[in-house]
């Protein structure tokens, strides 16, 4: 008995997983409203690891994130964050990124840091951040492209050396890539062995729902190597079903929140 109770305890800390969400969260700075952020905070709590896109660039986007980690440390457990310079693009398109995390669940692995490798090729530049849970470590490359009719697809070709610069690291690429999975731009990820996490899965919002389909096109995702990083679980959190109307649902966002349940 005593040797079946030490193999569990040894299979169970060998199976390293967590939960992790993405979410665009639209201009994300002072207009948003309290009890938005009280909802934002109750959507993601049961996530262990949050990756933002869209945070403002000027003051308020910060102290957004700031009132949403306050938030998220009712909820009974402590969240620790981390929000990127602004993006070193033009004015109108700069923007800054957000981390968010359960202290008790992952440890920060070093400063994260915008790539400015690519900072004159990609308008966005990605939020690098790297974490340890157990014995595990992990890297994050949150980014968000520019819209569809500014080629996004010019920027995510560049996604192909990540593997190369980061080997000896468990890579997730994920985000706003204004592109679906389906899109040629992927395929040299692809040969690489990387796989996104949805397919053909909606994720923007329209401007109207047509009878009951109200999602747009399919550009959020989560990009892993199964053979680093197994999804357990991939699920789009349709949150506007909470709204009276697809437009107050759209005040807060246009985009629906992704997660994923990983292995190691």
């Amino acid at each position: 008995m005593r040797y079946l109770f030490l193999f569990l305890l040894f299979f169970n800390l060998s199976q390293a997983q967590i939960k992790i969400s993405s979410w665009n969260l639209k201009n994300f700075g002072k207009s948003k409203s309290d009890n938005q952020i009280l909802f934002i905070a109750q959507t993601l709590k049961d996530t262990d690891i949050i990756a933002i896109q869209e945070v403002v660039a000027g003051y308020g986007g910060p102290q957004a994130v700031a009132r949403l980690a306050e938030e998220l440390n009712r909820t009974g457990s402590k969240w620790d964050y981390a929000i990127s310079d602004p993006t070193d693009s033009s004015l109108y398109r700069s923007e800054r990124y957000a981390y968010l995390w359960k202290t008790n669940q992952v440890k920060l692995q070093g400063r994260p840091f915008l790539d400015h490798f690519f900072k004159d090729v990609i308008e966005r530049e990605p939020f690098i951040i790297r974490f340890k849970y157990q014995q595990s470590i992990f890297t994050l490359i949150n980014f968000h492209a520019v819209p569809k009719k500014h080629q996004p697809e010019r920027e995510i070709k560049y996604f192909k050396h990540y593997p190369k610069y980061y080997k000896t690291n468990h890579l997730i690429v994920l985000g706003d890539f204004n592109c679906p999975e389906t899109h040629s731009v992927f395929n040299p990820l692809k040969k690489l062995g990387y796989q996104p996490a949805f397919v053909n899965q909606k994720t923007s919002l329209r401007q109207k729902c047509i009878e009951d389909d109200c999602l747009a096109s399919a550009y959020d995702n989560f990009i892993a190597h199964p053979d680093y990083i197994e999804i357990k679980k991939s699920e789009a959190v349709h949150f506007y079903r909470s709204f009276n109307s697809l437009e107050e649902a759209r005040s807060l966002s246009d985009h629906l929140p992704i997660t994923i349940e990983i292995e190691l």
